[in-house]
């Protein structure tokens, strides 16, 4: 069987391209952040797919924060199969507020 297997490296850089060219330029809205961080997970979503990731099913998480100076601590645990699911993340920050993406890639078997 031949598949595309999750390299970190590449979904990082996807989840990166995705946020610098959403998020360069934009300030913080908080009536606004619900949407575009729905927008964000679908985009980086849709990304990943045409990479060739047919066989795994994503889970996106997008955080987005107005940045106050604050600390904000994430953690995340995951049960899966260690030769084939796989996580990678990123995060982009301005003057006005920060944004960490998120993608887990689990193998559709």
């Amino acid at each position: 069987m031949i598949f595309c297997v999750f390299r970190p490296a590449i979904v990082k850089e996807v989840i990166h391209n995705v946020l610098q060219e959403r998020l360069t330029g934009v300030s913080y809205n908080q009536e606004e952040s619900t949407e575009l961080s729905k927008q964000l997970g679908d985009e980086i979503k849709s990304k990943l797919k045409e990479v060739g990731y047919d066989r795994y099913k994503f889970v996106v998480q997008v955080v987005l924060g107005e940045q106050k100076g604050e600390g904000v601590k994430m953690a995340a645990r995951c049960y899966w199969d260690s030769d084939t699911d796989n996580y990678a993340q990123d995060m982009f920050m301005s003057d006005s507020f920060f944004c960490v993406a998120t993608a887990f890639g689990s193998f559709y078997y």
